[in-house]
């Protein structure tokens, strides 16, 4: 009897401890109102804890907006160090001097959630995993995560290695705004990443939720089981953020909970507020060419005291001047909402001169984030919207050559917006007046070319 008696209480022990375990880790939650930024619930959001691989959605972040600044690209080869290859699971299984395509890796971290991939892009983007991870600790500064500490690229715990349930939630609202290119990523329920077709982490609640379409799951015995989920019904679009969870199956549970909340709770009509655009910091590297010579490197370019207009069109290499016009007319054949393909005429042509390329940001291919207030000159003009961006940017390259004169002191404006539930990029110059705004949509309209004046706040 008194042996029974101590075996039952053994296995009480035991389940108690196994109950405490369980829970051991904080929870916390948030589930905002995507399109305002709205907080529509919280627990705990501002407590610092593990976020495990939600870390990846801010790796992810850094490479979106190093590709987007021109310091890598997707098709580029990355050769995988024995530091990423040695990470422990979840991984791809990337093998020490290995070579693979960094779009395939941006898919093993996002869908697979793959360590190895995550470190190997971290690497890739600021050449040492502590490097990187410095560099997603500022970014984050900047886009308002004060509570998030950054300390590897793929979020095993790690001492100091912090974040929050709201500022998991922001980032994930960033992902969405920012990089709306990416976004499709995270609702994948597989993918190829190169090496091997990987499922998503989270395809359980992306196949059991109407509407779900991502984000990013992670666990470790510290943090728990975390998910920061999206979903959209309609007109409305959440985000609600576990930390914590007990179990997958439990945490998913919760989210889902929390996700029908979060479309109770929010209005049908809402403003969208997009975040307002932020300055990174990271600048180009800078070269120097010599077009008639060999090619000399160059710590800045040399300083322009004038526009780059009419007169500094002239100094530039006429050969790819000439190459651009003609790829643009040969491959822009009047999509939907574009101007029409018309014959440019170049400048003419002078003696090559040796002129200064920052890659990325020369003059002449100029885009900018959001419209210029300097001066008044708060109008732009729209030249067509498109499914892609490379389109609209053939659509400016047209135009601007064509309208030297008119669009000489504008900048080049990309935007984007939701249209019948797909994306739409809008090609326009910003930075100007009312006048030159109308006087330049007289002339292209003139040539039967589509543009539309946009008024300051529109």
């Amino acid at each position: 009897m008194r042996f029974v008696a101590v075996r039952a209480l053994t296995a009480f022990i035991f389940f108690l401890v196994a109950s405490a375990t369980a829970w051991a880790a904080p929870y916390a939650a948030m589930v905002i109102d995507v399109r305002s930024g709205k907080v529509l619930f919280s627990r705990n959001a501002d407590t610092r804890l593990h976020p495990a691989s939600l870390t990846k959605m801010m790796t992810l972040y850094v490479v979106f907006d190093a590709v987007k600044r021109g310091e890598l690209s997707l098709d580029q080869t990355i050769t995988i160090s024995g530091n990423a290859a040695s990470e422990q699971p979840s991984k791809l299984g990337l093998r020490r001097g290995q070579k693979i395509a960094l779009r395939y890796l941006i898919r093993g971290a996002a869908v697979k959630s793959a360590n190895d991939a995550a470190t190997a892009l971290g690497e890739a983007v600021a050449g040492s995993e502590v490097a990187f991870a410095r560099r997603m600790t500022e970014t984050a500064r900047k886009l308002g995560m004060s509570k998030t500490t950054f300390k590897n690229a793929h979020g095993l715990t790690q001492t100091g290695h912090l974040s929050t349930a709201r500022d998991m939630t922001m980032l994930g609202r960033r992902l969405f705004y920012d990089f709306p290119q990416y976004y499709n990523l995270f609702s994948r329920k597989s993918t190829d990443a190169g090496v091997r077709q990987v499922a998503n982490t989270n395809r359980k609640l992306l196949g059991a939720y109407p509407g779900a379409d991502g984000i990013k799951t992670g666990y470790t015995s510290a943090a728990g089981f975390n998910l920061v989920a999206s979903a959209h019904r309609g007109e409305k679009r959440v985000i609600a953020t576990v930390f914590g969870g007990r179990t997958s199956a439990s945490r998913n549970a919760k989210v889902a909970e929390l996700l029908d909340l979060g479309f109770k709770r929010s209005a049908r009509h809402v403003a969208v507020r997009k975040p307002a655009s932020v300055d990174l910091g990271v600048k180009p590297k800078v070269i120097k060419v010599a077009i008639s010579g060999s090619v000399r490197s160059s710590l800045r370019p040399k300083p322009r005291t004038q526009t780059f207009g009419v007169q500094q069109m002239a100094k530039v290499d006429m050969d790819a001047i000439n190459q651009a016009v003609q790829t643009a007319n040969n491959e822009v054949k009047n999509p939907k909402g574009a101007v029409n393909a018309l014959p440019v005429k170049p400048p003419a042509r002078v003696a090559p001169k040796e002129v200064i390329v920052a890659k990325a940001q020369q003059p002449a291919l100029r885009v900018v984030t959001r419209v210029s207030s300097a001066g008044g000159r708060h109008w732009a003009v729209q030249v067509g919207a498109f499914s892609t961006r490379h389109q609209a940017e053939k659509a400016l390259l047209q135009t601007a050559l064509r309208e030297l004169q008119t669009l000489e002191q504008s900048d080049r404006y990309i935007d984007y917006a939701m249209e019948s539930g797909y994306m739409k990029y809008r090609a326009r110059f910003v930075g100007l007046n009312q006048a030159e705004a109308n006087m330049t949509c007289a002339r292209l309209r003139a040539r039967n070319a589509l543009c539309m004046s946009i008024r300051p706040g529109t």
